[in-house]
């Protein structure tokens, strides 16, 4: 089966959509302050090359929002459900996230509680925030995009005031899709809130402190400019009103491309670390096994790398949770898969990887979710994804059990293949692909690091704290902290979600 030619916007517009769903934002938010940057771009007489960097900086923006779920869900809770709220606080001012604060009830917290939280919350906000940006810009980097984007991406949490985080750049000196981005952005959530005069009051409000001045007065004098956040198809219309060259991923280049998206999917979970790598790479053995023809397997490996992009719809909070689901929190997890397909059905290169990606949670027996398929239904590929992607999850940590051995895993399946959920072919043709008992998958050491190093990057990437990996590695927590200073050297980054994004790419985890 040929697939039709994927252009590099159709796989961001796709990721944009995934991460709307996972910041509390209806599908296609991203898309329409896209729209709207444009607008504004072309009112300033930007040039093309800074078009395409306001357009491409508007859809990956929240990309690097995986660095921040676990914070917010932390704090919050839901960290979906209060995503919009979130995002209307004005960037790094101590009176508008006070108000936030109280309307939700953390005033009224035990004393000690809510001084630790102000004592540390900011501080660890700006971390967030440092490694959304780190995360923004590896992305960036992996999918081919230029300087522009990579740095405009390093610059969203600034102010035109100077008053932003990481605090390198301030007014001009912030680039300038970062700037009109970050008005976009804002002007589409509160027009959707509250219509023009909610923008109005936003524009007169930050101009000067978190926005441009230019910029908000164009917008604040010209507001048939928001007529770009109507668009009735802002699909099309963001596809049709891409500046520049407008570039197709090359098929030898679409592998990576599609696993860089695996690995940002995973980053939003440490117990996730490697997940969608490690089930395409089970998949692609187990069904060459099967004697599955070529096409068929590049389908399934694909398939495979993007089959968990709708856990982006469910909070953290419901991932992690330790204790029994709610019959809502199940229902929330059951439709990742539907989210995974909706997602992938935009762009018609991804539409057969769609479709098979949405099937890794059905069982022969009509048990599984989210269509509850029978067994006629279920051809060999996606027989062998349900049962890779099961034994990944068995043999990776959850908040409610500890990670399986080999044996208790193979066990699992081949009980759950005598009970009919499982194709029982397609589950030896899995543990044999996995070569029980499992070897370990480590990559030769890249970046310099030493053996150590590597083994506390491994445990930091599974989101153990610098107590917890001293105690697993039988050293201090001083020790372990100057190991991360000297890893975070070598790799050149500077925060945890970078670090566990870089052994997901040297494949260190998984």
């Amino acid at each position: 089966m040929s697939l039709p030619p994927l252009r590099l916007a159709e796989l961001v517009a796709t990721l944009s959509i995934a991460t709307d769903l996972g910041t509390g934002h209806p599908m296609e938010r991203s898309l329409r302050a896209c729209l709207l940057a444009l607008q504004l771009g072309r009112a300033l007489g930007c040039d093309e090359a800074t078009l395409a960097d306001c357009y491409y900086v508007a859809l990956l923006r929240y990309a690097g929002c995986a660095a921040d779920a676990r914070h917010r869900a932390a704090l919050f809770g839901d960290e979906i459900a209060l995503g919009p709220e979130i995002d209307m606080v004005e960037l790094w001012q101590l009176e508008p996230m006070l108000a936030f604060l109280h309307r939700h009830g953390f005033d009224r917290l035990p004393a000690a509680e809510y001084q630790a939280l102000m004592a540390t919350g900011v501080q660890r906000s700006v971390e967030a925030a440092i490694g959304t940006c780190e995360v923004g810009q590896s992305l960036a980097g992996r999918l081919g995009l230029g300087p522009g984007v990579s740095r405009a991406l390093g610059d969203m949490f600034e102010r035109w005031d100077g008053r932003g985080v990481p605090g390198r750049a301030h007014g001009e000196a912030i680039a300038l899709a970062a700037r009109v981005v970050t008005i976009a952005l804002d002007v589409e959530l509160f027009y959707r809130v509250g219509g023009e005069e909610a923008v109005r009051t936003l524009l007169h409000g930050r101009s000067g402190g978190q926005y441009d001045p230019a910029i908000a007065t164009l917008l604040l004098a010209r507001p048939s400019l928001l007529e770009a956040l109507g668009a009735t198809a802002p699909w099309d219309a963001a596809l049709a009103q891409e500046p520049g060259p407008r570039p197709f991923i090359a098929e030898e280049a679409l592998d990576e491309a599609l696993r860089a998206v695996a690995d940002f999917v995973d980053l939003r979970l440490p117990m996730m670390s490697g997940h969608s790598t490690a089930v395409a790479t089970l998949c692609i053995q187990a069904g060459a096994r099967l004697g599955l023809r070529e096409p068929e397997l590049t389908i399934l490996r694909r398939a495979a790398y993007l089959h968990d992009l709708g856990t982006a719809s469910v909070s953290v909070s419901v991932w992690e949770k330790a204790g029994p689901l709610s019959a809502d929190e199940w229902e929330r997890v059951r439709l990742h898969a539907y989210y995974t397909e909706r997602v992938l059905l935009r762009a018609p290169a991804l539409v057969p990887l769609g479709r098979l990606a949405a099937l890794h949670h059905e069982r022969l027996d009509s048990t599984g979710y989210h269509r509850q398929c029978a067994a006629p239904q279920l051809g060999t590929a996606a027989r062998v994804l349900a049962v890779a992607e099961a034994y990944c999850g068995m043999r990776e940590p959850r908040a409610h059990r500890p990670a399986l051995s080999p044996e208790r895993s193979a066990a699992e399946l081949r009980s759950a293949a005598r009970d009919g959920q499982f194709d029982s072919v397609a589950v030896e043709a899995v543990l044999a692909a996995a070569g029980h008992p499992t070897p370990s998958r480590r990559a030769a050491r890249p970046a310099g690091l030493s053996r150590r190093e590597v083994e506390v990057l491994v445990l930091l990437a599974r989101g153990l704290t610098n107590r917890e990996i001293g105690e697993q590695l039988v050293i201090a927590p001083a020790t372990v902290d100057h190991h991360i200073r000297h890893i975070y050297a070598k790799i050149g980054c500077s925060t945890r979600i970078a670090a566990t994004l870089f052994a997901m790419e040297q494949q260190l985890v998984g």
